[in-house]
């Protein structure tokens, strides 16, 4: 009985948390529809929600945002905007400090998390995988004798969390592993390993 219900728990728990995630994120875009008149939101045109209306609400808005501003006109109106922006005393910093982080994330010519890394950590005697972001820069490197890279280690099981670490190259280890795959092996506690 305690090994069908296991087998139930490893076949549910997965499709109970997917669903849950989904519904969150599809919850939360589906508050874009508050940006659109009374009179003409679904319940008011139908009599009832629409679950998801939302969300391609949103898709379509980062879309035509993308669109718009991928021209002459929409790329100097975002530079006169970030002008702005960059005068406002606390959201100077904050925008901009957003703004770098998204634009090296998402960027396609960005390298960061381009490459699995296997490192000494948290000691020497034992390793973790860790995903290259560059090489050490400013006045850090000036304190810093020999070649050094710059590491994000995420947590497990949520990545989104990790230290950020300096280390000498010779110990950094690169990878034949893909960083989805590497992605996968830290959320799943190393349940789920890499091919």
């Amino acid at each position: 009985m305690r090994k069908y219900f296991i087998t139930g728990l490893l076949i549910l728990v997965p499709l109970a948390i997917t669903a849950w995630v989904l519904n969150l994120v599809i919850s939360t875009m589906d508050q874009s529809l508050l940006l659109v008149p009374e009179r003409f939101r679904p319940l008011a045109l139908f009599g009832f929600d629409i679950p998801g209306l939302g969300t391609i609400l949103t898709v379509l808005i980062v879309f035509l945002t993308g669109l718009l501003t991928n021209n002459l006109v929409g790329n100097y109106i975002v530079r006169m905007w970030e002008k702005l922006l960059n005068r406002i005393p606390v959201v100077s910093s904050l925008y901009g400090s957003v703004k770098q982080v998204s634009d090296t994330l998402f960027s396609s010519s960005g390298n960061a998390f381009r490459k699995a890394v296997l490192i000494p950590y948290p000691h020497q005697d034992s390793r973790t995988i860790a995903f290259l972001t560059g090489v050490p820069g400013g006045d850090v490197k000036n304190h810093l004798e020999g070649e050094y890279v710059s590491v994000y280690v995420p947590t497990t099981p949520n990545p989104t969390s990790g230290f950020f670490l300096m280390l000498a190259k010779k110990d950094v280890i690169e990878l034949d592993m893909s960083v989805d795959a590497a992605l996968k092996y830290i959320v799943s506690m190393g349940v789920v390993a890499p091919d």
